[in-house]
């Protein structure tokens, strides 16, 4: 990592703790990943050699650029889903100021409508961190678009547990996966697809 990116890096952590200790409205704080977790990302993109990554929640482009990092060392792509066009223009700033531009695909617009307009096995690797009320719903195209042998990695799983919990639930009984939760950071719910 270049020493610019390290710095990146450490300016949207304390940017993104600085901002959410002083803002209630959650649409305009950026809720991101601790760097334990974007640690982690990065080494499962590249032990899987992931060349599609989707991560469903941009916010301000932390997690990823946690992401693009890992999937410019595999020669992958990073696309990423974001509503809110205010934290889209943040990303697409850090994104060029990161040099990892070219490995990123911004999408604005809905998760669930890119989910279903998606082809089947699409993603090696698919990172949630959006809204947590919406996965059940989002679970048959989650399922679909993963190929066999990916991983789905899910934020928030001992922060947000009870959240999380008919989700993780759906996951867990589906015997197409293999599932654990890693208590690292916010905590990371992984599930597996099985290759045949």
């Amino acid at each position: 990592m270049t020493e610019s990116l390290q710095e990146l890096l450490f300016e949207l952590e304390q940017f993104g703790l600085s901002n959410d200790g002083t803002i209630a409205d959650r649409p305009r704080r950026m809720l991101n990943i601790t760097r334990d977790t974007g640690e982690f990302l990065s080494v499962l993109v590249r032990a899987m050699n992931a060349q599609r990554v989707l991560e469903i929640g941009t916010s301000n482009g932390y997690s990823t650029l946690w992401l693009a990092l890992a999937a410019e060392s595999v020669s992958g792509r990073v696309t990423t889903v974001e509503l809110s066009e205010f934290k889209l223009a943040l990303a697409a700033k850090n994104f060029e100021r990161s040099g990892l531009a070219s490995f990123v695909t911004q999408v604005n617009g809905d998760a669930g409508a890119l989910l279903r307009s998606s082809p089947e096995s699409s993603f090696d690797v698919v990172f949630l961190d959006s809204e947590r009320s919406e996965y059940p719903g989002w679970w048959p195209d989650i399922k679909r678009v993963l190929r066999q042998g990916g991983l789905l990695v899910v934020d928030n799983a001992t922060s947000h547990s009870a959240e999380l919990a008919p989700f993780v639930a759906l996951v867990a009984a589906d015997p197409d996966f293999s599932t654990c939760t890693v208590p690292l950071g916010n905590g990371e719910f992984l599930a597996t697809r099985g290759s045949r």
